[in-house]
């Protein structure tokens, strides 16, 4: 039986952008998280979330994992990069897109084709 921290490992492992919300990106459940996910959104690139009011144990266990202690976190290539500020700040500098988009670019080969 796997563990909490072991689903968390591979949901970071098999999503190259990953953000861990409150909500979904087309309902967010908290301010955060609606601000992290537009952000990610105008990027213009596809991306994993996971909704961790629907995970309590995700919930529980992530901040433990990554030495962060509030959501959203955003993963981009299996690191952490932050939460709402962090985002919303790479966001308004272009960091955050072009990051996205590089990482994108890196991975399109691994994307199953729709």
């Amino acid at each position: 039986m796997s563990t909490t921290i072991d689903t968390i490992k591979q949901q970071i492992g098999e999503n190259p952008i990953l953000i861990y919300m409150k909500g979904s990106p087309q309902l967010p459940q908290c301010g955060f998280s609606a601000q992290a996910v537009q952000a990610l959104m105008s990027c213009g690139e596809r991306f994993a979330f996971v909704n961790i009011l629907d995970n309590p144990d995700i919930r529980a266990e992530l901040p433990k994992y990554a030495s962060w202690p509030t959501f959203p976190q955003l993963w981009v290539d299996g690191e952490l990069v932050g939460g709402c500020d962090i985002i919303v700040e790479m966001y308004q500098n272009g960091e955050l897109e072009t990051l996205i988009k590089a990482t994108a670019a890196k991975h399109k080969d691994d994307q199953p084709e729709a």
